[in-house]
């Protein structure tokens, strides 16, 4: 019966860690912003143990941190701090794109075309949390193209480290169209049959991207 408990257990905290992950990545989680046991606890109608194990779990992953006081916040960053990140982001993604080139298949193409369509779709019904969302999912769909597990890993904790601070660069329409435009510009730089012309279209658009970010968040 214990062990049942605390499978059951496990499986609510890692659904709160998911659901607490797409709130940061989508920005409805603020830097800086406190997280409150009681009020998670009450949100997903369940009792504090498993909500502190999830913000355990994203504190260990960075996503979170100790607050000054009793609690744990949204992992904030300086400027140079943001800078350092996506310099390091700049370097995984090129390699990323470098390998998906390389290896990929068909199946892998289909998903990354298809998460393709989702941002398109989301960006003509002007739908900002809908494009965040197939914006993540395009970028692990390029991750698992590489067909390297520990890649994927890495990529995607950088990716969860800088949600927040992604998602108030997309904060318009005319934002997610552009978006769209630049996607469509690095996907063809992926599927072409030189890897070194992928890794400059990712490296370009890392750069392009971190200027955004860096501008919307000053």
């Amino acid at each position: 019966m214990d062990r049942q408990n605390s499978s059951s257990r496990e499986s609510t905290g890692q659904r709160i860690e998911s659901v607490l992950l797409d709130d940061i990545a989508a920005g409805a989680l603020q830097p800086g912003e406190r997280l409150d046991e009681t009020k998670l606890a009450e949100r997903f109608g369940v009792s504090r143990t498993p909500v502190r194990e999830a913000l355990s779990r994203l504190t260990a992953q960075g996503v979170l941190v100790v607050g000054e006081k009793r609690g744990v916040r949204v992992a904030q960053y300086s400027r140079e701090e943001l800078a350092q990140m996506f310099e390091a982001m700049q370097e995984i993604e090129s390699v990323c794109a470098r390998l998906a080139n390389q290896r990929l298949t068909l199946l892998a193409r289909a998903e990354i075309e298809a998460a393709q369509a989702k941002c398109k779709a989301a960006a003509d019904a002007d739908d900002r949390i809908a494009y965040i969302h197939a914006n993540e999912a395009l970028h692990l769909s390029i991750y698992r193209a590489t067909e390297n597990q520990y890649i994927f890993e890495l990529a995607s904790d950088f990716r969860r480290k800088t949600g927040p601070f992604r998602a108030k660069k997309l904060e318009t329409q005319a934002d997610l169209v552009a978006s769209v435009a630049n996607h469509e510009i690095l996907l063809a730089k992926i599927f072409s049959g030189d890897s070194q012309v992928a890794v400059d279209g990712m490296r370009e658009h890392m750069t392009e991207s971190f200027m955004r970010v860096l501008a919307a968040n000053s």
